[in-house]
């Protein structure tokens, strides 16, 4: 047990424990110390030297990230020389820093200008030394070097250490790797932990222009789906609590806006279960490719496609559900509604940037045409929200539209980790036993936000199993890809270790996903699992094959193997480096300070 002591902070006695910070100290007992590099998901690096502290008997001003608290430490955290030191640290910082917050990710809420107008700091003391910096674009990720204020937060996240430190002293700068061992996923957690807006994703600022344009012509049909996470942070974006459930608000904002249809995606997940749960059992029963690994992180399966090609035939050939919304559009919704599918033009509201890579894979092609036309990341939406001056808090809630409008429990489950294996298991339940499921908890040991978890879960009931009594199922539930690279190497020692692997790329899934609003840490990613938990639990219908919309649309449409393959399922395999393009900053990035 760690031990306990006390220190003062401003005068205010608290408590702390033995390895905490000053910083972290502070900010547990509501005191703030302005910071830029630290972020809790990171190493401490103490580089911008926003969080200088004076403590009673050292000289010198220290950090208070990198700071131990210690009993009986007296620490002031304002002073006119802290106030000197933070003020002069940040107009370096500025004058590392290229402003363009119009068309910046933080949308003018960033801590830079809340510091700035804090210590009347000026902008432009420093000239921008980084004008000439290149502006680097690889996959649906751009980096700005010129707002870049050398922080290395994205460095320290990047799970593929694809971001690499290069040069020195004042060249010091960030880059992609040219090592041929390393490669982009997409991810976009470099987007969420850089505090100075230097990374975003492709087309992030222009979706609204290219909607308005589509919603003028005549001959569209003009569709909107949404994540099952985005119910849960769309509404940080208009000043309601973490966590809020706002879908039904989330579905009049996306009407308000003019699409003509409005889907939940989540609809889609229990048909990625139904599908996934069936080849999961397949392979499980025949003991063949196992693990079974899930197909619905496109950064998983773009990792894996690069450096573990060994293991492409373990992933499942299920498609995502927003390609599967897409598909279903396209061919049975098209076909009930007399509408021609080169006419349907499919958005997906996504809280990852990664989606963006998906859509326009040349695998999910069906009968000719992407079923997702465009992707965009839950800021972008919040951009749009904003612009339009739609405030979805103040708007009575509305139902998406059906066929694909009301989801089970299980649907929603996919915005957390650990949540598209139990609706999985929830489902190859049924498959395995004839019954459905009464305990929900039965999967619990795979919730939660620690990078792994483990469960060995037994299916007893003597009913379609043929192997006795129960069915054993080894399965891990992974987020982070660091993390799924020790489950990849404890499957290189021992191959039978797991039957069922589903791994996230990012922390807690979705929920922290590389296109989710801003700013994001553990916190604010537990309050949003924890709303889909509470949806989950509050729905009359928590197993996907349950889900009327489902069943319907199987004995309406799908009357052949072929069409049902056609649809649901597709194929990976190995792929090249992503293609680094490098360019210089012009007007059309932003202002240029000169």
């Amino acid at each position: 047990m760690s031990k306990r002591f006390d220190l003062i902070i401003d005068g205010k006695k608290v408590g702390a424990e033995e390895g905490e910070t000053i910083l972290k100290v502070a900010w547990l007992n509501g005191i703030d110390i302005p910071h830029l590099c630290f972020h809790p998901d990171n190493t401490v690096r103490a580089n911008c030297r926003m969080c200088l502290v004076a403590i009673k008997g050292e000289r010198a001003l220290q950090t208070a990230c990198s700071t131990l608290a210690e009993d009986g430490m007296e620490v002031t955290t304002v002073n006119p020389a802290i106030k000197r030191d933070r003020k002069f640290n940040l107009e370096l910082i500025f004058g590392e820093h290229v402003e363009d917050c119009p068309v910046c990710v933080w949308n003018s809420r960033c801590d830079l200008l809340k510091y700035r107008k804090q210590y009347n700091s000026k902008m432009l003391r420093f000239p921008d030394r980084k004008t000439k910096r290149p502006i680097y674009e690889f996959g649906p990720i751009v980096f700005d070097q010129t707002k870049c204020i050398d922080c290395r937060n994205c460095v320290d996240i990047c799970p593929t250490e694809y971001l690499e430190v290069e040069g020195v002293g004042s060249d010091i700068g960030i880059a992609p790797s040219m090592d041929r061992k390393k490669d982009c996923i997409y991810c976009g957690q470099c987007v969420v932990h850089c505090p100075a807006g230097a990374i975003k994703s492709q087309g992030e600022y222009g979706s609204q222009a290219a909607l308005e344009n589509l919603l003028k012509q005549k001959d569209k049909t003009v569709v909107v789906q949404f994540a099952p996470v985005i119910r849960s942070s769309i509404g940080e974006e208009m000043g309601l609590p973490y966590g809020t459930i706002a879908t039904g608000q989330l579905v009049a904002g996306l009407r308000k806006f003019g699409f003509h249809k409005v889907f939940d995606t989540s609809v889609a997940a229990d048909f990625t279960t139904t599908e996934e749960a069936g080849e999961a059992v397949k392979h499980i029963m025949s003991g063949k490719n196992l693990p079974v690994f899930t197909s619905c992180c496109p950064s998983w399966v773009r990792f894996i496609e690069y450096n573990y090609p060994e293991y492409i035939k373990n992933i499942t050939s299920v498609r995502a559900p927003e390609i599967i919304l897409g598909g279903l559009a396209k061919t049975y919704w098209a076909e009930k509604e007399g509408l021609d599918p080169k006419n349907i033009f499919m958005v997906s509201v996504m809280p990852c940037t990664s989606k963006k890579f998906e859509a326009q894979r040349v695998e999910m092609k069906i009968n000719g045409l992407y079923p997702v036309d465009m992707v965009i990341t839950t800021r972008e939406l919040a951009r749009i929200f904003l612009n339009k001056k739609i405030k979805i808090a103040n708007l009575e809630a509305e139902a998406a539209d059906m066929p694909f409008g009301d989801p089970s429990g299980a649907g929603v489950l996919y915005g957390a980790s650990g949540g598209v294996m139990e609706s999985a298991l929830r489902t190859a339940y049924f498959r395995l036993t004839g019954e459905d499921l009464k305990d929900m908890d039965l999967f619990k040991e795979v919730r939660g936000q620690a990078g792994i978890k483990r469960a060995t879960i037994k299916l007893c009931q003597p009913v379609k199993t043929g192997r006795g009594e129960c069915v054993e199922i080894k399965a891990a539930a992974v987020n982070g890809i660091k993390n799924a690279r020790i489950i990849l190497d404890e499957l290189k020692q021992d191959p039978k270790k797991y039957d069922f692997v589903e791994v996230m790329a990012c922390p807690s899934g979705c929920a922290g996903g590389g296109g989710q609003s801003l700013p994001v840490n553990e916190q604010i990613r537990k309050k949003r699992i924890d709303a889909l938990y509470a949806i989950d639990r509050g729905k009359k219908i928590r197993l996907a094959h349950r889900n009327p919309e489902v069943i319907e649309v199987y004995e309406k449409y799908f009357n052949t193997e072929e069409k049902r393959k056609n649809i649901f399922h597709t194929g990976f395999g190995q792929k090249p480096k992503t293609k680094i393009i490098s360019r210089k900053r012009t007007k059309a990035d932003g202002a240029l300070h000169e």
